[in-house]
């Protein structure tokens, strides 16, 4: 099966959610054959940047089998030096065309940046890399600054890695910010600002 390009590969995840919020979901690709296949290596067709918030499951959120995302995932869904190289491992080795960063509802992270304090070393780092979106919001509740730390994610992605700016530059990759909704498991593609 040849690689989807961005755009199909965005129409994929569309598809695939809205099965998932109609509750009409194929549970395809899951099975000891699927495994099978994949013993030989990988190609999956999207990269999620998700929130390591339990309720949010990109797989299932986008009624895909094993194989088909290559899942990050990082309280916050912030770009940091790790979730990057990884991000940059599936562009450059396998060629992956569509990054999405996904944020969603009542991120954990986020409401801990907006509240402030002290929450310990490891904490207070991995909540730095949610500040520029709190300052950055001009509305400053969980939901809004969730939605502008995915946007400026996907601009620190292109920034902070020169194999992903490359890949943009050449056509190969797209990067779009998105947002999980707890209530329905709808994922809104936020197109204002992308890459």
């Amino acid at each position: 099966m040849s690689m989807p390009s961005a755009d199909e590969a965005l129409q994929r995840l569309a598809s695939g959610n809205a099965r998932y919020v109609a509750d009409t979901t194929t549970g395809a690709g899951r099975d000891r054959a699927r495994r099978s296949e994949l013993v030989g290596g990988q190609a999956p067709w999207a990269i999620i940047l998700s929130c390591a918030d339990s309720r949010v499951a990109p797989e299932i959120a986008f009624d895909t089998g094993l194989g088909e995302l290559f899942v990050v995932r990082v309280a916050g869904n912030v770009a940091n030096t790790s979730s990057i190289a990884s991000i940059e491992y599936a562009v450059a080795h396998i060629g992956t065309p569509l990054i999405v960063v996904l944020g969603h509802q009542s991120c954990g992270a986020v409401t801990a940046a907006i509240a402030g304090g002290d929450n310990g070393y490891n904490l207070n780092h991995l909540l730095s890399h949610i500040e520029p979106a709190k300052a950055k919001s001009a509305d400053p509740s969980v939901e809004a600054v969730v939605k502008t730390n995915a946007e400026l994610t996907v601009q620190e992605l292109s920034t902070r890695s020169s194999i992903i700016a490359g890949a943009i530059a050449q056509g190969k990759v797209r990067i779009v910010p998105a947002y999980y909704s707890l209530q329905d498991g709808s994922v809104s593609f936020l197109q204002r600002n992308v890459a």
